[in-house]
């Protein structure tokens, strides 16, 4: 791990404090900044999410789509537990602590903008840290890649309906073009950027040159980037998380037992598959890290900066790392 990524919830923190003195500060004139607005897609945080995005779909190759049947059991597990599990299994925990044992302490419209944002994060499988997680725990890195990817394709198609129908069940009405939009915007268009200057790259530079010299300079763009995000955000936030900093650990808490309860039921499935550990670990690594700067960014256009739905978002960023860190120890204490 590099050492933004080993350390990056220290970084995590240090912008949140830094997003909440910020916004303390300025007061009313950060508002400048949430009102730079283009339909509903706020400008500078948009092009933050864009240089979160790219870096993690420029690595995608859809030639090894192709390798898929070679071993389908694993596709298959990555599969049923990111679509066919885990989106509602976040809406039942978002939904059991926030519309039931918070109602002492959350009003009803801010109990639903906090599961909306859990929704979000519970549809939008991980992308980009899953390398990691898969490379600390001896994963089959080709085999990884054609999960992540297949997992991408599916986004396209899935993340709406999904989305659509679950904030529907908690009675939280958007506007269906607008998601549509924020897709297309955070993820479709990033995509086809990826794969050109994927294919353009390699065709001049070589693969080489391409894995060693322009990755090594891109890889710490998309960390920068949620950072500074992440400050805007609390800087909006702030305010809020001051007058009850208790809400953050109430979002925690949910987010936690999700990510913990979908990777022990994606290791049990897989075990009972018989998976092999190289496939088995990124696979369920998967299944309980998450897609955060898309839902990141889809609560922002969806909801504003300043909703508790972007706040669930973020803390869904703040647990990320620490809690991964404790799976990969459990699968590498697994292997044998």
């Amino acid at each position: 791990m590099g050492f933004f990524e080993r350390y990056l919830s220290i970084w995590v923190t240090i912008c949140i404090v830094a997003g909440i003195i910020l916004g303390k500060v300025l007061g009313s004139s950060i508002s400048i900044l949430s009102e730079m607005n283009i339909a509903t897609v706020n400008i500078p945080v948009a092009i933050l999410v864009w240089l979160m995005i790219f870096p993690m779909m420029v690595q995608i190759d859809f030639n090894s789509i192709a390798d898929v049947g070679k071993n389908p059991k694993g596709l298959s597990l990555t599969i049923v537990i990111n679509w066919l599990i885990k989106p509602f299994t976040m809406a039942f925990f978002a939904w059991l602590f926030f519309s039931k044992i918070y109602a002492a302490y959350l009003s009803p419209e801010l109990a639903q903008e906090y599961i909306a944002g859990a929704i979000l994060l519970g549809a939008a499988p991980c992308t980009a840290m899953v390398f990691v997680w898969s490379y600390l725990t001896k994963g089959d890195p080709e085999y990884t890649l054609v999960q992540v990817a297949i997992n991408d394709l599916i986004l396209l198609v899935a993340f709406i309906p999904i989305v659509q129908f679950l904030l529907g069940v908690t009675s939280i009405s958007i506007p269906y073009d607008t998601l549509i939009s924020s897709v297309v915007i955070f993820v479709v268009i990033p995509l086809l950027a990826g794969y050109i200057a994927n294919k353009v790259l390699i065709k001049n530079f070589g693969m080489k040159w391409f894995q060693e010299v322009f990755m090594a300079r891109l890889k710490p763009v998309s960390i920068v980037a949620l950072l500074t995000t992440l400050v805007l955000l609390f800087a909006f936030q702030g305010e809020k998380i001051l007058a009850n900093p208790l809400h953050i650990l109430l979002i925690a808490i949910p987010l936690t037992i999700q990510t913990y309860f979908i990777f022990f039921v994606s290791w049990g499935i897989g075990r009972k598959m018989c998976l092999p550990h190289n496939i088995l670990s990124p696979g369920s690594m998967i299944g309980a890290s998450n897609f955060f700067e898309l839902a990141v960014a889809v609560a922002i256009a969806l909801f504003g900066l300043n909703s508790g739905a972007a706040l669930t978002t973020v803390v869904g960023v703040l647990i990320e790392v620490p809690v991964m860190l404790s799976l990969v120890k459990i699968a590498n204490k697994w292997r044998y």
